[in-house]
């Protein structure tokens, strides 16, 4: 992101915003409430247009020329903080339904599935840790449980990048600590970035930390080094 600004009635939401994320890399996002970071993934992902500034992908894709689905057909995938899965559904269906493809719902839980889809299947499963609930229906899973189904539904599509927001939100310490092991192995084959209240959650991620404030970059690094940072703890940390 170079030099993005994002207004409302008058108000920078994002202003002069820029800052880059590795490929591969694993990246906490944080920040006070409005600070910024949901209009930084809706800029992202093409929910929102920015008033100036750039948003490249890979180097070389102006995501601000392109609109919500060509984003996502690009290998852009964003995880919203509260998990929207089909509940009527067992997980193996939600897997299914979220394969790459233009099958309908109908047809997708009809269809047969080919040996490299059920391979597909079968590693998701396990990245998320929902063996032995693939034939539970998704209303019947945990709050973490449902959080990691989302986050299977997304691998499902194989992007590059996930957006990640508030994933440890209202989950218990062990699915907290589970969480932040599953997005490190994730982090292993593709980009995360992870929006985040939760510290502790941050300190178990052991990440790069970008802490955002009044829309732009405030400080970056460790979380370590960041606790001991004055402008971060005024505006932040310790509040």
């Amino acid at each position: 992101m170079d030099g993005v600004t994002v207004s409302f009635d008058g108000f920078k939401a994002l202003n002069g915003l820029s800052l880059y994320v590795l490929a591969g890399e694993l990246r906490a996002i944080i920040g006070p409430n409005g600070a910024g970071k949901t209009t930084m993934m809706d800029v992202i992902t093409g929910k929102t247009r920015p008033d100036s500034g750039q948003v490249f992908f890979q180097g070389e894709t102006d995501l601000t020329k392109l609109d919500e689905a060509a984003i996502a057909n690009l290998g852009i995938g964003r995880k919203f903080q509260k998990p929207t899965v089909f509940e009527s559904h067992s997980v193996l269906d939600n897997l299914e339904l979220a394969l790459k493809g233009n099958r309908g719902v109908l047809a997708s839980l009809l269809s047969r599935l080919a040996a490299d889809q059920e391979a597909r299947i079968d590693a998701v499963l396990e990245r998320i840790a929902l063996q032995d609930q693939r034939r539970q229906l998704a209303g019947s899973l945990s709050h973490g449980q449902k959080q990691w189904l989302e986050i299977g539904m997304l691998l499902m599509q194989d992007p590059d990048l996930l957006l990640v927001d508030e994933p440890a939100a209202g989950m218990t310490d062990a699915e907290t600590a589970k969480t932040a092991e599953m997005l490190q192995e994730i982090a292993r084959s593709h980009s995360v970035v992870v929006v985040e209240h939760d510290m502790e959650f941050i300190r178990a991620l052991d990440c790069h930390v970008t802490v955002l404030h009044e829309g732009s970059v405030l400080a970056e690094g460790s979380l370590e080094s960041l606790q001991d940072n004055r402008d971060v703890i005024e505006v932040y940390l310790g509040r």
